[in-house]
């Protein structure tokens, strides 16, 4: 496959250079998309009213816990496409494109069936307050008509991270997010749409970018070229993809219940805490982010090498991806914390708000690297094609070991305080990264000290 401007060679040269073009774009498309989901809801909260917020913001944990199965699908697509790339089998790679884009499709009308039959009784099992019950309900249905296209895009770009293409995503996550403000703007405030002008406008924007990622697949060469008409899912390469995606996905389903019961736990402490926290969290967002786009960067380029027989690229990557992690981390989570007052103020001129997030963030935002330290180390794992013991390790480290931290340390009456709850997170952390430290030691010893030349004699 010949190079394009696009495209990043994983398999020569220095790393550093490399895995920043790789991940500086990434990085920037996930910002421009919390920043994009900000704006909807400053939009929505300023001109529609609190109801119209609250049923905009009682949705968010439930999306990103029924979606995140599915995305994780695509870390699949991620790992075996950059495999097949770097061991040159062009024919099996376009044969996982085609089932990667199919998959997104059937996942995303799967998600759409739930979200319009089903609705209502998920927000009230959530109990969803009645007075925004409908609000809700509605926003839910519309929102979910879009996430065939949501799918695409994620699969889409999952592919293209595959070859080292991350500026294109970046480039039609920007156009579809600005048309998205201004769609907003039109729908809320000129036609007072309310809540579905919101969902309408995410569901356009989610139709435009997916259909800018089809676009560009439909139009490369080789085997990333895309026909319509060879668009079905593959039996032997699904579950190849199933074997990577499914414990991805189910990873950050169960962090997302977790985090349901962190936040519950939270909620004991009143509004003000809740206020601060909340405020906090977003902040601690935009540093993850960052610092996730150097474990994307870790499992790109490690498949890509395992694929090649590149062997003895690993360790290099994985210590080039941690060292940029924590850099990263670093700068951009003590940076929140010494600028705390200023930031947080952007969410609430109360300064008891304030300075409840000032106390998350001292926990959780200053030490947040030790959280990219174990996500970076796990993206070198699933490149060299584990992935369940990884998830496996996850959970019990970073979700079980919070949940008895609640029902155990949290509850000894001294020890019942915001502080000891969000020193769960670090504590976590470094027992998570260490159990991921010694499985990926495990692992690099079954792979040869040195490269297997040519590539092209191995099959995957």
């Amino acid at each position: 496959m010949q190079q394009t401007r696009s495209e990043i060679d994983m398999c020569r040269g220095p790393l550093l250079p490399s895995i920043l073009m790789f991940a500086l774009p990434l990085m920037a498309s996930s910002v421009l998309q919390l920043l994009f989901n900000a704006a909807d809801v400053i939009i929505v909260g300023r001109f529609a009213g609190e109801n119209s917020l609250a049923a905009v913001g009682s949705n968010t944990s439930l999306i990103n816990l029924m979606t995140n199965l599915f995305l994780g699908l695509a870390t699949g697509t991620n790992v075996l496409a950059a495999q097949l790339i770097g061991a040159g089998k062009h024919g099996r790679l376009k044969m996982t494109i085609h089932t990667s884009i199919s998959l997104g499709i059937i996942s995303g009308l799967l998600l759409t069936i739930v979200g319009l039959l089903f609705a209502t009784q998920i927000l009230e099992l959530m109990q969803t307050p009645a007075e925004i019950l409908g609000l809700s309900a509605l926003y839910l249905r519309v929102y979910f008509l879009g996430m065939p296209a949501m799918m695409v895009y994620n699969f889409g770009s999952a592919i293209l991270r595959a070859k080292g293409d991350t500026k294109r995503p970046l480039y039609f996550l920007l156009a579809a997010g600005v048309i998205n403000v201004i769609l907003n703007l039109i729908f809320v405030i000129i036609f007072h749409l309310d809540v579905l002008g919101v969902a309408l406008a995410t569901v356009i924007s989610q139709f435009i970018s997916a259909g800018l990622i089809l676009r560009t697949l439909m139009r490369e060469k080789g085997a990333f070229k895309v026909s319509l008409r060879r668009l079905k899912p593959n039996g032997a390469t699904v579950k190849r993809i199933l074997r990577i995606g499914i414990p991805a996905g189910i990873q950050g389903v169960v962090f997302s219940l977790s985090n349901v019961v962190i936040q519950s736990s939270i909620n004991s402490f009143g509004a003000t805490v809740m206020a601060g926290n909340a405020a906090a969290a977003n902040l601690e967002g935009f540093v993850w982010v960052a610092m996730n786009a150097f474990n994307q960067a870790a499992l790109t380029f490690t498949g890509q090498n395992v694929g090649a027989g590149k062997y003895s690229r690993i360790n290099k990557i994985a210590l080039t991806a941690e060292s940029c992690e924590v850099a990263v981390g670093l700068v951009c989570g003590i940076g929140v914390f010494l600028l705390y007052e200023p930031l947080l103020g952007i969410y609430s001129d109360s300064q008891p708000v304030i300075d409840a997030g000032y106390v998350r963030l001292q926990y959780i935002c200053a030490t947040y690297f030790l959280c990219g330290l174990m996500d970076c180390i796990v993206g070198s794992i699933r490149g060299m094609g584990a992935s369940i013991t990884p998830t496996v390790v996850s959970l019990l480290g970073s979700c079980v070991l919070r949940l008895v931290w609640v029902a155990t340390i949290f509850q000894i009456p001294q020890f019942h305080s915001p502080e000891i709850l969000y020193l769960s997170y670090p504590v976590s952390w470094i027992i998570t990264f260490a159990a991921h430290l010694v499985f990926y030691i495990m692992l690099r010893r079954k792979f040869p000290a040195h490269d297997a030349i040519p590539a092209e004699s191995r099959a995957i």
